[in-house]
């Protein structure tokens, strides 16, 4: 099998000039070293490595961001809890340990609304009339969001989900204090919520 050499653009171009250069020394390397030093340096520019640009930064104030409408049509967005901490709870009506913890979400929430805001992502096929009765079972008194419509690429901005029930914990700036996989309670929750902000 025949096999072809390739070469990359500008690694031909690069060849091409050092030849040039070579070419036109043959007839100097008789010369005077100091003609021939002066010579080099004047044909230098054709290899140096000018065509090396210093690359900018990567701005990094990018702010995480989202917009997810609840079962009551609100929308909720990063700056519906602006000044807030955000608690974000992938849960299921079929997972054991999301039905265990709700009931700790409902009372941090009922006594933390307005420094805390708790988004409940209900990560399973939509069943509203399902969902609709768990909330009222558990007298769930945060959003609660559908994986449905608009909501279903808005999910993905909270990154892969290896386990249920995740939540997610950002502090008022939008940065991710911590994710827990698993039923949690208050006690975890306040690890990473001041307990300043969290006493009655």
């Amino acid at each position: 099998m025949k096999k072809t050499l390739i070469i990359p653009v500008r690694l031909s171009k690069k060849f091409t000039q050092l030849a040039l250069v070579f070419a036109l020394l043959l007839p100097f390397q008789t010369c005077n070293a100091s003609i021939f030093d002066d010579l080099l340096n004047w044909l230098s520019p054709l290899w140096a490595t000018s065509e090396i640009e210093v690359a900018e930064p990567i701005a990094t104030t990018a702010k995480f961001s989202f917009e997810l409408v609840d079962m009551d049509g609100n929308v909720h967005t990063e700056n519906s809890a602006q000044d807030k901490y955000l608690i974000v709870n992938f849960w299921a009506t079929w997972c054991p340990p999301c039905l265990k913890e709700i009931p700790a979400f409902v009372e941090f929430y009922n006594n933390h609304s307005d420094t805390v805001e708790i988004l409940g992502l209900n990560y399973e096929g939509v069943d509203f009339e399902a969902v609709t009765n768990f909330k009222e079972r558990f007298s769930v008194n945060y959003p609660i969001i559908l994986f449905a419509g608009s909501n279903e690429v808005e999910y993905a901005k909270f990154g892969d989900l290896v386990g249920m029930p995740t939540t997610l914990i950002y502090d008022p700036s939008g940065e991710l204090l911590h994710t827990f996989i698993g039923e949690i309670g208050i006690e975890e929750l306040t690890q990473f919520i001041p307990l300043e902000l969290v006493t009655e």
